[in-house]
């Protein structure tokens, strides 16, 4: 599994106050939740009349995909003209999936140690616990 994140910091130069900045700010996260199924949220600059930061994040199962969609949802922002595009970035971050949905090339020595990975189980799988023993009479 594959999780893409972008952050978009924006620069709102016709907010006058903390009201108009969410508005802008609300406007582009609708815009872009509708158009490229991703989750957005305000991560920064909240306490500032015309500066934001954007986070943005989806999943996926191949790179490409994700990075291309995250790239047009950044695109898109410029494109509106609703804020000044300071700044961008884009990154992949893989995550291992649960046994049997895993492939082997992803089966590397990090994956083994988390909780839901096979190889986890087997070495913390505890022996039959033995009976207690009884007193003795």
């Amino acid at each position: 599994m594959l999780i893409g994140v972008a952050v978009i910091e924006l620069r709102v130069h016709a907010s006058q106050s903390l009201k108009a900045k969410r508005g802008v700010v609300r406007s582009i996260s609708t815009r872009l939740r509708n158009r490229f199924n991703v989750s957005v949220n305000e991560v920064g600059g909240q306490g500032t009349w015309q500066r934001a930061v954007l986070g943005l994040s989806m999943t996926g199962a191949e790179e490409v995909p994700i990075r291309r969609a995250l790239a047009k949802a950044v695109r898109f922002v410029e494109e509106t003209h609703l804020a000044e595009v300071l700044g961008s970035e884009i990154e992949l971050l893989a995550m291992p999936l649960a046994d049997g949905l895993v492939d082997d090339a992803c089966d590397t020595e990090a994956s083994r140690d988390l909780p839901w990975s096979a190889a986890s189980r087997e070495e913390n799988e505890e022996s039959p616990a033995d009976e207690p023993e009884g007193e003795e009479e």
